[in-house]
């Protein structure tokens, strides 16, 4: 065991000693609480509430506990089990490198034989990264290659999923699956450009895809932008054709919409043809999926930001492509392969070491899941953990702040706090720690499991002030 586990126990003694000792519990759901829940019609019995002290005040009962043992689906607090066990285990400071080689000769600008490219579960691979690597490629005197560009995407085992599977979005880029090789979400972004002179919008694309045909512009209208994208008619159902059947509205004026891709499987082959070609490249053969031949030297290895800055956009916007991607990075790197089963048993491992107790019903790493189970105490348990850890600055870092940023920016609280959100339909919590008004700190974890759940959030804004002390 290590030591900030053994620190851990400590702690969880005292807080227990305290307990036995006649430390009281705030059981009672706060009357502003109390209201909130009644406004939005949950019961009392669909609401968990975990507040405990940190710091100075460690020593100290817990403040509330309401059904805190409760099994709850957590919906994406789940990302704090995986961002706190990848901290951990892999450090702040880790990166994804993703190593491209070729196999043959370079001569007059040819290369006489194919590209490779294998990946290796880097969830932040956009556009711009592909375009700065077939650039550097370029870079090396390769204009044509008399061969292909072979994907390797051997390293992550992830079985085939429906994208609208979950929640019947399938063209929302959340729901892409992840991908050793994942581009960009295997999704691409539609510009649209007003042009009221000729009175239509341009269309453009990114990236380009290689063997799509898009519509490169639509008639304009003079209706309002409440709702553009219905009023385009967008018809996404050929792969390798998409065209709108309606208008766009002038008073929109520029638009972006990010749409995922009718075939995923083949996003990056065709958006890397796509790109080679528009930099000017030649390609004989064409870009296919592979293994790169086993003692293979890599040309380069493109390395991504460090763990500590994907974790910010994980938890921040709760990103849930990258969380899963994390996830199985967990069992690339502790036992060869990432795939579900041999990351949750890295998880499971991790968890029954560091907290001493049984781990969370997990089978993904964003919590995107109908059967995604933990307490709110074990949650609780683990934010308690992790304050004592040296990678505490980056997990809370990584943290919304109430009425500031990422998902809590719509908060109505008036508490300064660094949460996590999670939501789902039936499902609504926060996680992470809250600010008393003398200095005091305080870990807070709210889950509703409940159909109004989608009601709820002036219930965890009462419940973020009264850990405040508001």
């Amino acid at each position: 065991m290590d030591k900030s586990s053994l620190i851990y126990k400590k702690y969880k003694i005292t807080l227990l000693i305290a307990l036995l000792c006649g430390g009281s519990v705030y059981s009672q759901i706060p009357p502003k609480v109390d209201q909130a829940l009644r406004q939005a019609a949950i019961p009392r019995d669909a609401l968990s509430v975990v507040v405990l002290p940190l710091g100075a005040g460690a020593a100290k009962a817990p403040r509330l506990l309401h059904q805190a043992d409760v099994q709850r689906n957590p919906a994406s607090l789940m990302k704090l089990v995986t961002t706190s066990a990848a901290l951990d285990l892999l450090g702040p400071a880790y990166t994804w490198r993703t190593p491209l080689a070729i196999e043959g000769v370079v001569r007059e600008g040819v290369l006489q034989g194919n590209v490779y490219i294998r990946g290796q579960g880097d969830p932040k691979i956009g556009v711009e990264q592909i375009w700065l690597i077939l650039r550097r490629l370029q870079g090396m005197g390769i204009q044509k290659i008399q061969g292909d560009i072979v994907l390797d995407r051997s390293a992550f085992d992830v079985p085939h999923q429906d994208p609208g599977g979950f929640d019947g979005e399938p063209l929302r880029p959340y729901n892409a699956s992840p991908d050793a090789l994942l581009l960009g979400y295997k999704s691409f972004l539609l510009h649209f450009v007003p042009d009221a002179a000729n009175k239509v919008a341009r269309v453009h694309v990114e990236p380009p895809l290689a063997g799509v045909q898009v519509q490169t512009s639509i008639n304009l209208s003079g209706a309002d932008c409440s709702d553009y994208r219905a009023s385009l008619k967008a018809d996404f159902q050929n792969p390798l054709r998409i065209s709108f059947a309606g208008t766009y509205p002038l008073a929109c004026a520029d638009k972006v919409w990010p749409v995922a891709y009718a075939d995923p499987p083949q996003f990056a082959a065709r958006a890397i043809h796509g790109m080679w070609l528009q930099l000017g490249g030649q390609l004989s053969g064409g870009v296919r999926e592979g293994q790169m031949p086993a003692g293979l030297k890599p040309l380069w290895l493109h390395e991504s930001p460090s763990l500590a800055e994907v974790v910010r956009d994980i938890n921040k916007f709760s990103n849930n492509v990258m969380a899963d991607q994390l996830f199985l990075t967990l069992g690339l790197q502790q036992r060869g392969l990432g795939n579900a089963a041999n990351s949750k048993a890295v998880i499971d491992t991790w968890w029954r070491e560091r907290l001493g107790q049984e781990p969370p019903l997990l089978d993904k790493g964003s919590g995107l899941s109908r059967e995604a189970r933990i307490s709110p105490r074990a949650l609780a348990d683990l934010l308690q953990w992790a304050w004592l850890q040296p990678f505490m600055p980056e997990l809370m870092a990584s943290l919304p702040l109430t009425g500031v940023d990422g998902t809590m920016k719509r908060s109505k609280s008036s508490a300064s706090a660094h949460l996590k959100t999670g939501s789902l339909r039936d499902v609504m919590g926060i996680a992470g720690y809250v600010d008393g008004p003398l200095g005091q700190r305080y870990v807070l974890v709210v889950i509703v499991n409940h159909a109004n759940a989608n009601q709820a959030r002036p219930v965890l804004d009462a419940l973020i002030d009264w850990t405040a002390g508001k």
